[in-house]
C-alpha cells in the first residue's frame, strides 16, 4: 500500500526556492539531495521506504534543477549547493526541533559534504551515494558528456530520450513505462523535450566546475575532523569512484564505512534500488529486519 506524500517547499542561500516532496513517517528527518542533472523524484522509492519504517523523508530539489528555481545569479558551484543545504538544514531542524540525516547522491552527497566541512554538527549522519571528494577524471567528464550533448537539442519525444538513456546505461533494465523519465524532462515551446536544469549549470559563468578543485582539496583536508556516522553506498560498476577511493575515503573518516552494490553503477539508486534501500535503512536505524 502507497504512502501520501505532500509537496513542500525550502529556501536556499539565495532566497531560491527549493521544491520538495515529504513521506511524513513523523520521525528523524532525512534529506535526500539527488545527482546533478537529476530531480527529486529519484528517491521516490527509497524515501517512501523509509517513511513507512517511522522517519520523515523529504526529497529536494537543488537549486535549477527540476521545479526549483533556475537562480538568476548562475551560482552553480559546489560551494553554492552546500550553502543551500545549510540553509535547508537550518529550516528542518526549525520545523521539526531535530538535526536531519542526509543521503547525497554525486552532486547532492558533495553539496552535503561541504556543509558539513563547514559546520560539524550541521547532520546527525550522512549517507554519500557513490561519490567522495576523489573522483576518476574520465567518469566526471563522462558524466558531463552525456549531460552536455543533447541539452540544446533535447528530443523529439520520450523515446528519444529513453533510446539516449538506454545508450549510455547499457546495464540498466528498461523501464516499463516511461511516465518516471517525463519527470526529468520539460516540454518546451517548440514542442521538444529538454533536460529538467539550468543548462548554466555547466556552461554558466559560476558552472559547477568552477572552483571545484580547491573546494574538494578543502573537502579532503577536512575529514579527519568528522565526527557523525557515515555511510558511502558504492556501486560495484561505477565510473567515479574506484575501490581505492572508498577505501581512502573510510580511512580518513573516523566513523565511516562503505558497502557495495552489485549490478551497479554510478546511479546505484536506479540501478539497484532494493538493495540500495536496504543498505540505507539498515544504516539509519540498525534494524537488519525492518
Amino acid at each position: 500500500m502507497s504512502m501520501p506524500a505532500k509537496e513542500v517547499s525550502f529556501l536556499g542561500a539565495e532566497g531560491n526556492r527549493l521544491a520538495a516532496t515529504m513521506w511524513d513517517g513523523h520521525g528523524q528527518p532525512v534529506l535526500f539531495f539527488h545527482g546533478g542533472g537529476q530531480t527529486r523524484h529519484a528517491w521516490g522509492q527509497t524515501a517512501e521506504r523509509l517513511a513507512k519504517c517511522g522517519m520523515r523523508a523529504i526529497t529536494i530539489d537543488q537549486r535549477g534543477h527540476g521545479d526549483s528555481d533556475w537562480v538568476e545569479s548562475e551560482n552553480y558551484t559546489f560551494g553554492h549547493y552546500a550553502e543551500d543545504v545549510t540553509a535547508v538544514v537550518e529550516q528542518v531542524k526549525s520545523r521539526f526541533h531535530q538535526r536531519p540525516a542526509a543521503v547525497g547522491a554525486s552532486l547532492g552527497g558533495l553539496a552535503s559534504l561541504g556543509g558539513l566541512i563547514a559546520d560539524h554538527d550541521l547532520l546527525e549522519s550522512l549517507v554519500l551515494v557513490d561519490i567522495t571528494p576523489r573522483m576518476d577524471p574520465e567518469g566526471v567528464a563522462k558524466i558531463q558528456g552525456f549531460m552536455g550533448a543533447r541539452m540544446d537539442e533535447g528530443f523529439a519525444n520520450l523515446e528519444e530520450a529513453a533510446a539516449a538513456i538506454a545508450q549510455y546505461l547499457p546495464h540498466r533494465r528498461k523501464p516499463r513505462s516511461l511516465e518516471g523519465l517525463r519527470k526529468n524532462l520539460r516540454l518546451c515551446d517548440d514542442g521538444r523535450f529538454r533536460w529538467h536544469w539550468d543548462p548554466a549549470f555547466i556552461r554558466g559563468t559560476n558552472n559547477i566546475n568552477v572552483g571545484a578543485e580547491q573546494l574538494i582539496g578543502r573537502m579532503i583536508a577536512g575529514l579527519p575532523n568528522l565526527q557523525l556516522p557515515v555511510l558511502l553506498v558504492r556501486g560495484m560498476q561505477s565510473e567515479l569512484v574506484h575501490e581505492e577511493y572508498a577505501r581512502e575515503f573510510v580511512d580518513l573518516v573516523p566513523s565511516a564505512s562503505y558497502v557495495d552494490v552489485g549490478g551497479a553503477g554510478h546511479m546505484v539508486a536506479g540501478d539497484r534500488n532494493d538493495v540500495f534501500s536496504r543498505a540505507v535503512l539498515d544504516f539509519l536505524t540498525g534494524d537488519k529486519a525492518a
